[in-house]
């Protein structure tokens, strides 16, 4: 389940930190782990992601809670991808859908399977 990010420039931390579904803490923990996340300061301190930094953070949430990397090997797999982005096949956006498309025919086949 991948959430929608909204249309704005930048983001603050609490905004970040619903989107991706962990605590803020662990996106500052990131942020000293993987230096791609450069979130601006704003005069008052406040962490600014920007819409590249949320989806950053996405998909480090993906490798680490859902394809069960660990932080090196996150780190890798983004350095050897720094220049291009994970397939939108390989999307959990994507993986969703496709395995609801799959249940749908399934389902429709075992329907037609009866009829005859």
């Amino acid at each position: 389940m991948r959430a929608e990010i909204p249309d704005k420039l930048y983001f603050k931390i609490g905004e970040v930190s619903k989107l991706a579904g962990v605590a803020p803490h662990v996106l500052r923990y990131w942020e000293s782990e993987f230096k791609e996340i450069r979130p601006k300061r704003a005069n008052s301190k406040q962490r600014l992601y920007r819409r590249e930094d949320v989806e950053l953070i996405l998909l480090i949430k993906q490798l680490l809670h859902e394809k069960g990397y660990t932080i090196s090997g996150a780190r890798k797999f983004l350095a050897g991808n720094n220049e291009k982005k994970v397939p939108a096949a390989e999307s959990p956006t994507a993986l969703g859908c496709l395995d609801k498309i799959k249940q749908e025919l399934l389902q429709m086949k075992r329907l037609l399977e009866k009829k005859e």
